[in-house]
């Protein structure tokens, strides 16, 4: 009964050892040169200034979550297009009824300020 499992075993196992050796490989072959110019950060180009760990606003993080949210809730349209006319009516309804849910959380949002950015 768990021989089917052994092959899931190897595979995580040979997985680690084979990231182990390249961390490893990377500490040992790779270069050890330090330098004031590669301790600073490096942000697109540009000198950095103020401290590397700024607090975001949480609006950034709000905005972010809805966006995943709602672009997650999208891909639910791609499957139901693909088998539209084989749910025929149902699939119809079915489809309204998650579009209005859906806008009933996007409004909500809209409504409470989520989207406002200041």
């Amino acid at each position: 009964m768990l021989l089917e499992y052994i092959a899931i075993g190897v595979m995580i196992a040979v997985a680690t050892l084979i990231a182990f050796i390249a961390i490893g490989l990377g500490e040992l072959l790779g270069p050890k040169k330090k330098s004031a110019a590669k301790d600073i950060p490096y942000e697109s180009g540009m000198v950095p200034y103020g401290e590397g760990t700024r607090r975001m606003p949480i609006r950034f993080y709000l905005i972010a979550v809805l966006f995943i949210l709602f672009d997650i809730e999208v891909i639910f349209f791609l499957p139901w297009a693909i088998v539209f006319r084989q749910l025929k009516i149902f699939g119809l309804i079915e489809m309204g009824v998650f579009i209005v849910i859906l806008l009933i959380g996007y409004v909500y949002a809209w409504k409470k300020g989520a989207f406002e950015w200041e």
